[in-house]
């Protein structure tokens, strides 16, 4: 594991940028951006388009390594190149930014109010081709909608699991049980969470870390033993379907935390923009969230 990375992502200032969305969440993103699906055909061309739009992030002078901390791949965007150079290079050797790649193959269907992680097949060959491709970390997602504790415990029970996979592979895992913003038992399903994950991380071998990846909670600061942890490298934050200016304003009251944003990144930005208006705008939203980040 690179120590310069390990180091700008336990102690530097700013965010993680998730720019993981793939084959199923693809064309909505794409939407959002300006792009209909009438513009593209099959996957090829997709993954064509959402290609041109994260290279477009990426290189854009907004987007450093002064303000954020790390990105979010999916295997897609790992596969190709920006400016001729491997994805995860670019990031590292021009932005400063620490590389990270999606490595969960979506949900499973929802039982006793959760959806667990659909097996990873071949996750020992991806970890493999990660490494070679000098990702630094991973991150996969679960999901809890019901304050079910035995769900609840099945989803992060799971995610530590194949973490410890990924961390005798020489990665750094983000564990992601996200909790549904819309979930009528928030509260409850946090309680349930923080306590299944506490009980994981003294499972954890000896100088062995992981990081959380979580939503906003219901109470300020809920996470603060969590952030405090020797065992947690970073707690970061999804945006989880809030909108930025929602999600800034809960993140700014949860001291330790910092954003892990996908949608609330790319609010606003658009295919049609001028080079300018969309540095100018990217630049804004950045500035936005590495400020509610550092609180």
């Amino acid at each position: 594991m690179n120590t310069e990375q390990l180091e700008k992502i336990r102690n530097g200032s700013g965010f993680i940028a998730a720019l993981d969305q793939s084959g199923g969440s693809t064309p909505k993103a794409l939407k959002a951006y300006g792009i209909d699906e009438t513009e593209y055909n099959g996957d090829d061309e997709m993954f064509d388009r959402i290609h041109e739009m994260r290279t477009r992030i990426v290189t854009s002078q907004s987007f450093s390594g002064t303000r954020i901390l790390g990105a979010i791949l999916f295997e897609n965007t790992m596969d190709r190149s920006i400016d001729d150079m491997s994805s995860a290079d670019y990031l590292w050797s021009v932005k400063g930014v620490v590389p990270f790649l999606k490595v969960d193959k979506g949900l499973a269907d929802e039982q006793q109010g959760v959806q667990v992680m659909k097996p990873i097949d071949g996750l020992g060959a991806l970890l493999d081709k990660a490494l070679e491709n000098r990702i630094f970390g991973t991150k996969m997602r679960s999901v809890i909608k019901s304050a079910d504790e035995a769900g609840i415990n099945a989803v992060v029970d799971q995610q530590f699991e194949i973490g410890n996979q990924i961390l005798q592979a020489g990665l750094m895992p983000i564990i992601e049980p996200e909790v549904d913003i819309n979930s009528s038992e928030k509260s409850a399903c946090e309680r349930f969470m923080r306590d299944a994950i506490l009980r994981n991380l003294e499972l954890l071998s000896d100088g062995h870390a992981v990081m959380l990846k979580l939503t906003l909670p219901e109470e300020d600061n809920f996470y603060n033993d969590l952030v405090k942890s020797d065992k947690v490298v970073r707690v970061v934050a999804l945006s989880g379907g809030y909108s930025r200016e929602e999600a800034n304003a809960r993140m700014s009251r949860n001291s330790g935390v910092v954003a892990s944003f996908s949608r609330a990144l790319t609010e606003g930005l658009s295919a049609q923009q001028s080079q300018s208006d969309f540095d100018q705008l990217l630049d804004s939203s950045i500035q936005s969230i590495y400020d509610a980040s550092n609180t």
